[in-house]
């Protein structure tokens, strides 16, 4: 069977809240750990200066979270791509955000990483459920522009580009090229400079 696309509209699971603004790329992903050659392990430095036991990612009441609740200006810095493959190899599956930075975003959506943002207070009101109540699940979907957490929806915005990347599995491009790949392997058979070798 051709492997196809993956296509996502919806995603839920419990959340891990972390609080602050412009949490940075080389806060996320330490730049020592960029010498790898592959994305490997990634998910084991997360944050990795500043954990010892009172960071969310520390926090076991947050084990098995896949939504990732962040304030404003996050993955700002560097435009290294560790950062949102990191967090994705962690077992985050979106991000739910006052605001991304726009390279941090782009790097998330080339991985399947999903990045809705939300008003201010919304933030805050899904932080405060989730701290209050780890075990909750949220539920995001793309389409609908919504997330809902135990009665409680809010409005989550993803630009119209992205929302469809994810929702057709467009952003998928190894997936898209392998479900046409009869086609894929027709054309490099007419290129001159392909055929042949």
């Amino acid at each position: 069977m051709t492997p196809e696309a993956q296509r996502m509209s919806r995603i839920e699971g419990t959340a891990l809240p972390m609080r602050g603004v412009d949490i940075d790329t080389d806060r996320i992903m330490p730049a020592r750990f960029l010498r790898s050659v592959t994305f490997e392990g990634l998910e084991r430095h997360l944050f990795e200066d500043e954990r010892g036991g009172s960071h969310p990612f520390d926090n076991a009441r947050y084990r098995g979270a896949s939504i990732l609740i962040v304030s404003r200006n996050f993955g700002c810095g560097s435009s290294r791509e560790h950062a949102p493959q990191g967090l994705h190899r962690w077992g985050i599956r979106a991000v739910v955000g006052e605001s991304f930075s726009e390279i941090f975003f782009g790097n998330s959506l080339m991985i399947g990483l999903p990045c809705v943002t939300a008003s201010a207070a919304d933030i805050e009101r899904l932080m405060q459920q989730v701290e209050a109540e780890p075990d909750v699940r949220l539920r995001i979907d793309l389409q609908a522009g919504t997330c809902v957490v135990d009665g409680f929806t809010c409005a989550v915005a993803i630009p119209p580009h992205a929302r469809d990347a994810f929702v057709t599995g467009a952003w998928d491009t190894t997936g898209l090229l392998l479900e046409r790949y009869e086609e894929v392997d027709a054309v490099a058979d007419r290129l001159p400079y392909v055929a042949g070798f």
